[in-house]
């Protein structure tokens, strides 16, 4: 039958002579104040290092987060703010309309006689100029046209025919040798396609609608 081996240990051994050659080291019981003082003193040094790890990892975490609702905030507002500046530009566009409409019909003639005075240079040799108009603003208009020709220093035949289906303050001038038009309804349908193009082109990238202290700096 085999015994169980057992393992070697390292207990005390002697020389030749009987003397201690080798005795293991004997755990400490015991420990003075100055000894338990610093293994304390280590303890607490070891665990406030884990704490402030903790602590610092921890808020590290917590200013991602903070970063990430502000990136998302700020998205946020530049898009109200956008939508902001598109609102106010379309009704600042829907007033002018309604105020240059009201304008041109009361002075329907207005139009034309400014659009003349433009080219008082280049119509004044004509030895006709031909201006059609709305039906409802002819006779406006052709008396606008008498008042103006001595200012303008045409001696020619000025017309002023009335052209059905053309819209109230539109005309067409034709002097022979050139031509120009308006209609307020075009003219209106332009400047919202510009305006459209420039907001769609601004984007959420236009300055923004508050002033930074810097701006003032």
């Amino acid at each position: 039958m085999t015994s169980t081996p057992r393992p070697f240990t390292f207990d005390t051994e002697f020389d030749d002579a009987g003397a201690v050659a080798y005795q293991p080291p004997r755990a400490k019981r015991s420990f003075t104040p100055e000894e338990v003082e610093a293994v304390r003193a280590a303890a607490y040094a070891e665990g406030e290092r884990s704490v402030l790890a903790q602590a610092e990892t921890d808020l590290a975490r917590a200013m991602d987060r903070i970063a990430d609702a502000a990136r998302a905030g700020l998205g946020a507002l530049a898009e109200v703010a956008h939508s902001h500046r598109s609102e106010t530009a379309k009704l600042s566009l829907a007033a002018a309309r309604k105020i240059a409409d009201s304008a041109l019909a009361k002075f329907p003639e207005a139009p034309v006689t400014a659009a003349l005075e433009a080219l008082a240079r280049e119509v004044e040799a004509s030895p006709r100029l031909l201006v059609k108009v709305a039906p409802e603003a002819q006779e406006r208009v052709q008396a606008a046209l008498d008042g103006m020709a001595s200012s303008l220093g045409h001696s020619g035949r000025i017309e002023a025919r009335a052209e059905p289906g053309m819209t109230l303050a539109a005309f067409i001038l034709d002097w022979g040798d050139g031509r120009a038009s308006f209609d307020p309804v075009d003219a209106a349908n332009r400047i919202q396609v510009a305006l459209d193009q420039a907001l769609a082109a601004e984007g959420l990238h236009a300055e923004p609608l508050i002033p930074s202290e810097h701006d003032h700096g």
